[in-house]
């Protein structure tokens, strides 16, 4: 049962006070109709942000603009399927599918970017475009990033019943009937984070739309992180592992164990932040990301 069109999020009516909604546009690539926003001046150094499953731009709200004060050009999109972005279709729905989608953005952006920041599955998505050499950043930067499987049995349990949901039409209609401001908190007090009334509101506007309810679990259908796990050893991209240490959607301890597979990484714990830090505290985040991102640019490649 295809989803109608009032089904997605549409940009005049959930988007009519989105954050930053100056810096929005909508581009054409990869055969998709991308919301895409742009903060910084067109000529300096790129910085591509993409955000993690179920959320979309307004989940950088508050550090896309400082990282552009800092002298980037920002460039975030909503992912296919996610926010006001058309979704995949289901035979490119993989994670290689979405990297070479967004590689293809990036290209027809002119966004040659040098430093690669994403929160989560964001992260999965630029670690493989590094791998595939789609990109080829000064310092890739991974927050809370799902870069690994679930432990043990988990593994093959999750994803699974993801695909079954995805392919259950009812699925995301019920989902986004029921995601009332409360059932949204929980959801969101659920991954260790505690965000502000506003950005609960936005999350909840997204979760009540099955469009981009079923966005968000086609991609964790078809996600292959044992793939991605096995090829990271040869991501020889400068890598910043940030870690909430209240993150409970993923563990912090998964990114030390990280670490020690990749050749040129570090890890920054955050205390006291869960898996939405760059949302709690941007400020915090961005210092962390530009000393980063300036050592790494010191530095003999």
């Amino acid at each position: 049962m295809p989803l109608l069109d009032d089904d997605r999020p549409d940009w005049e009516r959930d988007g009519r006070d989105w954050p930053h909604r100056a810096a929005s546009r909508f581009v054409e690539a990869a055969g998709l109709r991308w919301h895409v926003q742009e903060f910084g001046e067109p000529e300096a150094p790129g910085l591509l942000l993409l955000h993690g499953t179920g959320a979309a731009t307004h989940s950088w709200r508050g550090l896309a603009p400082l990282l552009a004060q800092k002298g980037f050009r920002v460039v975030a999109p909503d992912l296919p399927g996610h926010g006001f972005t058309d979704p995949l279709p289901a035979r490119r729905l993989s994670l290689p599918g979405m990297a070479e989608a967004v590689g293809d953005l990036a290209a027809g952006l002119g966004l040659t970017p040098r430093l690669a920041v994403g929160h989560s599955a964001g992260a999965a998505v630029l670690a493989r475009m590094c791998l595939d050499r789609r990109i080829a950043p000064d310092l890739l930067v991974a927050i809370n990033g799902a870069l690994t499987p679930f432990p043990g049995v988990a593994s093959f349990l999750f994803p699974g019943i993801a695909r079954m949901l995805f392919l259950n039409p009812v699925t995301p209609k019920v989902f986004a009937w029921s995601a009332d401001r409360a059932a949204v908190r929980r959801l969101i007090d659920g991954t260790g984070s505690r965000l502000d009334p506003q950005a609960l509101d936005l999350y909840r506007r997204l979760f009540t739309r099955a469009g981009h309810v079923s966005g968000a679990l086609g991609m964790m259908a078809n996600w292959d992180l044992p793939a991605l796990a096995r090829d990271l050893p040869r991501l020889a991209t400068r890598t910043l592992l940030i870690v909430g240490g209240d993150d409970k959607a993923i563990k912090p301890d998964d990114a030390f164990a990280l670490r020690e597979r990749l050749p040129n990484a570090r890890v920054e714990l955050l205390r006291g932040l869960g898996h939405l830090a760059h949302e709690e505290a941007p400020e915090r985040v961005a210092e962390i990301v530009l000393a980063e991102a300036g050592a790494a640019q010191t530095s003999p490649r």
